[in-house]
């Protein structure tokens, strides 16, 4: 068994494609992870698409051909050729593909380093794919210490000393625009998800007023009532009202097709500051003098800026990932062998107890001889698979390790199936 991430992200290929492949509902996503699935080669799957990533994380027996199979589900999805996503994407394998997940997790691949976000949406995606039985312990052995491995990031490094996410960001570029007179200002907030609420926090604490806009009136309203006299709620249904009023929009829904179209616009003479947080993009390109628009990709100055002010700490938070990755092999090696190991000697000892059983039953040996001929029988057997067992382990620590335990396993009639990781609590299938 290998795992496998294929990548679309911030990095490797512009906006226009990731909103191309990226998945707006859950029900696209399982409708994609039980097709991968399906493939007797893919064991498990999950589909983390955020606004920079697209990424498809899979437990395979044939790195070949589910990277091939991935390609070909993106490319029939996307309406791209298999050969435009094969000349873009970022392919992992095994440990690197280990190491990429811990880097992902530890928000060290963000376009935003050190953001808060990515290790619950990383949590996510692995849930959604563990309920649609899509997803089981292969992955969740990754999971469980990648989110170890960004917890020790975050206590070793000030990486996250002050989380930042693309919202937050796109609220630092409207205060560089405005300045101090931001404060007082108005902002309309489309969307009520966890990035229309970060702009939301971060907008207050300029001095703000908040609209916030949302399909779910009851939702937006207990939103606005939550975080305080200064939001207003209101919904989607009078967004054109908003456009031509007010100036400074964040814009942050989960629809499928843009939500602000260029002839929504009546009143083209407002200096407006407009940024699109949603992938796909909710806001039309529109011919506007007095607009200025950003959107995720145009924010990337601001991340570079913040990833330099980290590097430092980014350098140590790799080195953390590099033992964690170390780390899991070994630890997933040892899952993998020891019952292998337990299963032979208790086979050795089951057949020492019916030989000696059936030596006493036919008086080949007394009775009163039992005890000792069995610790004699055990410790000979012991000292027989002692070498046999270290070179066992030995070979566990290399590449080709899986396939020689499992001929090991075949040989002895060993159906272990891992049952060590069992014991592990699986703390992120609740």
């Amino acid at each position: 068994m290998s795992y496998q991430v294929v990548s679309f992200n911030h990095k490797n290929c512009e906006q226009e494609i990731r909103e191309k492949l990226a998945f707006s509902t859950d029900e696209e996503k399982k409708s994609m992870l039980t097709k991968l699935t399906g493939f007797d080669f893919i064991d498990e799957a999950y589909i983390v698409s955020t606004c920079n990533r697209v990424e498809i994380v899979l437990a395979t027996k044939d790195t070949f051909a589910s990277y091939h199979a991935v390609l070909g589900m993106l490319s029939l999805k996307s309406g791209l050729s298999f050969f435009e996503l094969k000349g873009m994407d970022g392919r992992y394998d095994d440990s690197d593909a280990i190491a990429h997940i811990f880097s992902v997790v530890s928000s060290l691949e963000s376009l935003v380093i050190g953001e808060s976000q990515i290790t619950g949406q990383v949590k996510d995606a692995y849930r959604l794919s563990y309920y649609n039985n899509t997803a089981g312990k292969k992955l969740n052995l990754v999971i469980s210490y990648a989110v170890k491995c960004a917890a020790e990031v975050r206590n070793v490094t000030n990486i996250s000393r002050y989380p930042l996410s693309i919202a937050s960001v796109a609220v630092t570029q409207a205060h560089q625009i405005y300045g101090d007179n931001i404060t007082g200002m108005t902002a309309v907030v489309i969307g009520a998800g966890e990035m229309g609420i970060i702009a939301i926090k971060n907008l207050l604490r300029l001095g703000c007023d908040i609209i916030i806009l949302g399909r779910d009136k009851d939702k937006v309203k207990a939103i606005a009532k939550e975080l305080g006299d200064d939001v207003r709620s209101d919904t989607m249904e009078h967004l054109h009202k908003y456009l031509n009023k007010y100036r400074l929009i964040f814009s942050a829904t989960s629809s499928k097709d843009t939500i602000i179209k260029s002839e929504m616009i009546e009143n083209d003479n407002i200096d407006r500051v407009w940024f699109d947080m949603a992938i796909p993009r909710d806001i039309d390109d529109m011919p506007l003098e007095k607009l200025q628009l950003f959107r995720i990709d145009d924010l990337k100055g601001i991340s570079k800026e913040n990833y330099a002010l980290k590097q430092e700490q980014a350098n140590r938070a790799m080195d953390i990932v590099e033992k964690y990755n170390n780390d899991f092999y070994k630890w997933l090696k040892t899952l993998s062998i020891e019952p292998v190991i337990k299963d032979m000697r208790l086979q050795a000892k089951d057949a020492i107890q019916k030989e000696l059983n059936r030596a006493i039953k036919k008086k080949f040996v007394p009775i009163e001889y039992q005890e000792n001929m069995q610790k004699m029988a055990e410790q000979m057997f012991n000292r027989f698979l002692h070498n046999a067992t270290q070179n066992i382990r030995h070979c566990s620590s290399e590449s080709s390790s899986y396939k020689r335990i499992e001929v090991i396993k075949k040989i002895f009639d060993i159906k272990s199936d891992d049952k060590s990781v069992k014991k592990y609590k699986k703390e992120y299938q609740k």
